[in-house]
């Protein structure tokens, strides 16, 4: 297997140093930067596989970092923020200026481990799928006054599209795929980020109340609703 390249940009030595020995341990190369000077020469030096930014740093920052590595025209190349701000309009700043997923500090080695298997194994079905040159699907799929083009990648409610991040469309699709159906946590860790395990972690409830939020721009009306103790469901009423 080819090693994969991971770059990250951390100040601070020690959670660095944590970082490159853990991803070592499980056989990536971790290029270390203590800022972003010299990051876009290493970028178009090395073949990437994900890129690791912490969000305060000194001088540029990892939101105006992020923001130029898609400006750069790494717009598929997977971007993970690392934060000590985790407040849910911190981690919205981080994914609208195109980063596919955040981690609050402090957290755990394995979960890290865990989302970035997720975000490389993602880039890599993508790539894959582009090589086979597929023939265009015909699919779609609707349920209420949702509907989600899957060929185009793009979902709407009640006629208007909805802007949607990567993970939050595959959440969309899996619900509008099985509405009614209950949805345990645990399944939609293995089914959208590829953990099989529980991790301790709230990004499922962070993710589906995104999601939400952005139906309930568009409708008053209720779509994906908590089932206590057990998950979630696409259930829209009569």
């Amino acid at each position: 297997m080819e090693e994969q390249k991971i770059i990250l940009v951390e100040d601070e030595q020690d959670v660095a140093d944590l970082i490159v020995q853990g991803l070592g341990e499980d056989g990536y190369r971790v290029i270390h930067l203590g800022r972003s000077e010299g990051l876009e020469q290493l970028l178009a030096k090395q073949d990437v596989s994900l890129v690791l930014l912490d969000i305060l740093l000194p001088g540029t920052n990892g939101l105006d970092i992020c923001k130029q590595i898609r400006q750069w025209g790494y717009t598929d190349l997977p971007v993970m923020m690392l934060t000590a701000l985790g407040t849910p309009e911190n981690v919205v700043l981080g994914l609208d200026n195109g980063a596919d997923d955040y981690l609050s500090k402090p957290f755990k080695l394995i979960e890290l481990k865990a989302r970035i298997r997720s975000l490389i194994r993602r880039q890599q079905s993508i790539v894959q799928a582009t090589q086979r040159e597929l023939q265009p699907s015909k699919d779609t799929f609707s349920y209420g006054f949702l509907s989600i083009d899957d060929y185009k990648k793009i979902a709407y409610c009640e006629g208007q599209e909805l802007n949607l991040t990567s993970t939050e469309y595959r959440l969309l699709l899996l619900f509008i795929q099985s509405p009614k159906k209950v949805f345990e946590r645990t399944e939609l860790l293995d089914k959208i980020w590829g953990i099989n395990f529980d991790i301790g972690s709230n990004v499922v409830d962070v993710y589906v109340n995104y999601l939400r939020k952005k139906i309930e721009k568009i409708t008053s009306k209720k779509a994906i609703h908590t089932v206590i103790g057990m998950g979630y469901v696409l259930k829209i009423e009569d």
